[in-house]
């Protein structure tokens, strides 16, 4: 019988057993709640250790922020950024390292340097190359939803029905991305919680999380970390929104998620084999 997982690159991780931890390590100066804290390459290398001994399974390194309003930045100070701490990590730690980008160019070179996983706000819609590069490599990818792009996604996003039209937009790319001859067992979607949705809208796709979970053919990410929604439901500023963040990891691990990305891997880690342990008694 086959092992079933995420395959990435030489790695299948087995997601489908127990939920994987994704950390989150942002080395920009401008993203919406780490932003500034890890541009020092020494201090993004050692936070991304520590996340590895933390419990991370996957540190998800990005050099450009996608928070809303966040304006694009160019190829070349987003590798600058990003590449001196794929290296060190993918030497220093046994994590599985993702590279959070839209661009080709930086996703090839980050997987040169050691990432195995490309992680892509655009659901590779952004850079026709995308699609080549995640192919060649063989690399995990992640394709999230997103309406329009993180400048302009929080101007008053309107569904229908968001469950369905989420899921069948990620019916349709995933279709794409393996009709482009990216192995199906490499693909996992994303339902891009606080990327064009308001917060009723995030509080409906994590409620019915088992649409994608139960029904889809492929790992399922999710994250929720001290996002926006948290924050209003909750009258919250962002950095008190931990407690707010551990119940819907708690609530997404319950339903089935495969992967979640998190900015708070100690508490997280806990959180997710809480519930598992819980799950499986």
């Amino acid at each position: 019988m086959t092992e079933r997982g995420w395959r990435c690159r030489d790695r299948l991780l087995p997601v489908f057993d127990r939920t994987h931890v994704m950390g989150i390590l942002n080395v920009t100066p401008d993203s919406f709640s780490d932003g500034g804290l890890f541009t020092d390459r020494e201090a993004a290398i050692s936070r991304g250790i520590e996340m590895a001994r933390e419990g991370a399974d996957i540190i998800d390194i990005g050099g450009e922020s996608t928070r809303p309003g966040a304006d694009p930045v160019p190829s070349d100070e987003e590798m600058r950024r990003v590449l001196p701490v794929v290296e060190g990590l993918a030497r220093g730690t046994d994590a599985v390292i993702s590279i959070d980008t839209t661009k080709a160019v930086v996703a090839e070179a980050a997987i040169e340097a050691g990432a195995a996983i490309i992680n892509d706000v655009s659901a590779m819609r952004f850079d026709a190359r995308m699609k080549d590069i995640a192919r060649v490599s063989g690399a995990g990818v992640v394709l999230m939803h997103m309406v329009g792009e993180p400048r302009t996604m929080q101007q008053d996003p309107r569904y229908t029905d968001v469950v369905r039209e989420v899921r069948q937009a990620l019916d349709e790319w995933a279709a794409a991305a393996n009709k482009s001859g990216i192995s199906r067992e490499s693909i996992a979607i994303d339902p891009g919680i606080g990327f064009g949705k308001t917060a009723g809208h995030n509080l409906l796709l994590l409620k019915e999380i088992r649409e994608l979970t139960e029904l889809s053919n492929y790992p399922v990410v999710v994250g929720p970390s001290r996002k926006s929604f948290i924050g209003t439901t909750l009258d919250l500023p962002v950095e008190e929104r931990l407690e707010g963040t551990a119940a819907v990891v708690a609530w997404a691990v319950a339903n089935g998620a495969n992967v979640v990305r998190v900015h708070d891997v100690k508490e997280m880690v806990r959180v997710t084999r809480m519930v598992e342990a819980v799950g499986g008694a």
